[in-house]
């Protein structure tokens, strides 16, 4: 086994065997809940179900359940259909770092095999910090999209890497299942170019159902390709460049929960706008914006952004979401309706506003997610700076913030609920998690 490997594997079996801290633990519950809540959001939304309509019913020798419903199908299907769902809003939690990404795309992959071996909370929890660290490390080491592939690429590592842990394997198979799971899930970053599809919040989704593809393959003994890493024409080679791969623990406690269903990199350029939302008066004549390279280089400069046509380019378009929050105020999962795409009040915002990345804010990402935002009306002038959004790292959410994220998307009934069942989650099974998110509270 390569090096790279060897300190992925032993970095599982040392969390599988030893637990979690309980502040990691903690927070994980709370990252597992909030994936609960945007996939609420997103169960009726059309690519899942068009998902649903072609997948749908199946059945295989391991089963898992679709959020939300009664429904059982094999473990990478409803991987897929669960992912595509906790994704599509773009509304769960990111890590910044050289590759911005979205840890918690690695939980629902992980809930669907574990519904089909009837592990435990416990299992669960442990499987998502080994994926939250090895794709932390990952995202530290190498910006891919800077080579033109897309992050997700690294969630086909951590999820194999967690799923590996439910199932235990040994050092061989735990090679062949990240091997299998990586070797044909490099994905193109064309995914958030331009135009974004409905692939934009699926592509995880489908890495996650190859994983256990692949992770359950190698558990039977199916062999991939290897070195997978530095192999004369492996990852090092054709995708990341040179790489130290060497998880620590507690990644998760560097990760943020969304405040509002954004793309994460305008998420303090949202908070700033409807500050001055609150406040305003008179008509907007013009809106200077301070950013750094990063967010204008995925959510500004293309044209696009500026006349968004698909809910997946407007929620990842800052000059749209900027706008819509001067216009409406706080953000939702209904801000990307048709409706507002063409509203002219934002059209109109959209166009008097400018955009500048400065070096000042360049050197302050990815700890810190500044913005200046100045915004000039026929009253007055408006100004807010910031350093970092609710829900960051370093302004984190407590359960209460995440009961009333859950409140306003969920109803406050099914909130409780979910918060309930997730804080005891280490105590229960999960299929009883699973029967209590099916229940029918979740069904109004």
């Amino acid at each position: 086994m390569e090096p790279s490997l060897e300190t992925m594997y032993n970095h599982m079996r040392d969390l599988r065997e030893h637990g979690v801290s309980d502040k990691s633990r903690d927070e994980m519950k709370k990252r597992i809940a909030d994936s609960i809540i945007t996939a609420y959001g997103a169960m009726n939304a059309e690519p899942v179900r068009i998902a649903r309509s072609a997948l749908l019913p199946s059945r295989g020798k391991r089963n898992g359940r679709i959020f939300f419903s009664k429904d059982e199908a094999p473990a990478d299907i409803t991987a897929f259909i669960n992912g595509t769902m906790t994704r599509y809003l773009d509304y769960n939690d990111t890590y910044l770092s050289k590759e911005a990404m979205h840890p918690s795309d690695n939980i629902p992959p992980l809930i669907s095999l574990a519904h089909s071996l009837d592990l435990n909370g416990e299992d669960i929890i442990r499987a998502a910090n080994i994926s939250y660290d090895v794709a932390a490390n990952l995202s530290d080491e190498s910006s891919i999209r800077d080579r033109g592939w897309d992050h997700v690429t690294y969630i086909s590592i951590s999820s194999a890497a967690g799923l590996s842990a439910l199932l235990d394997l040994d050092e061989k198979r735990f090679e062949h299942a990240i091997s299998l799971s990586l070797n044909n899930n490099i994905s193109m970053r064309q995914t958030r170019a331009g135009e974004l599809s409905m692939w934009k919040g699926a592509t995880t989704a489908n890495a996650c159902r190859n994983s256990v593809f692949g992770t359950l393959l190698a558990a039977d003994g199916f062999t991939g390709p290897s070195p997978e890493f530095s192999g004369e024409m492996g990852f090092f080679k054709q995708v990341s460049g040179p790489m130290n791969i060497n998880p620590k623990k507690d990644a998760v406690l560097k990760t943020m929960i969304k405040n509002y269903p954004v793309e994460y990199h305008a998420m303090s350029a949202a908070e700033a706008a409807c500050s001055i939302h609150e406040e305003l008066k008179g008509e907007i004549k013009s809106v200077s914006v301070e950013t750094f390279k990063v967010a204008n280089d995925i959510i500004i400069k293309d044209p696009e952004k500026l006349r968004p046509r698909t809910r997946e380019t407007a929620d990842h378009s800052m000059p749209y979401i900027v706008a819509y929050s001067l216009v409406y105020g706080s953000p939702g999962p209904g801000s990307y309706e048709q409706k507002y795409l063409k509203d002219p009040k934002i059209l109109n915002v959209i166009d008097h506003s400018k955009y500048v990345v400065t070096d000042r804010f360049n050197k302050m990402y990815p700890e810190y997610l500044p913005v200046k935002m100045v915004v000039e009306t026929s009253s007055g002038k408006y100004e807010r700076e910031m350093d970092v959004p609710k829900g960051h790292h370093r302004k984190p959410y407590t359960w209460d913030d995440l009961f009333e994220k859950g409140r306003k998307v969920m109803g406050e009934d099914n909130s409780k609920i979910l918060m309930n069942v997730t804080r005891r989650l280490e105590k229960i099974k999960i299929k009883e998690f699973m029967d209590v998110i099916s229940d029918v509270h979740f069904k109004g």
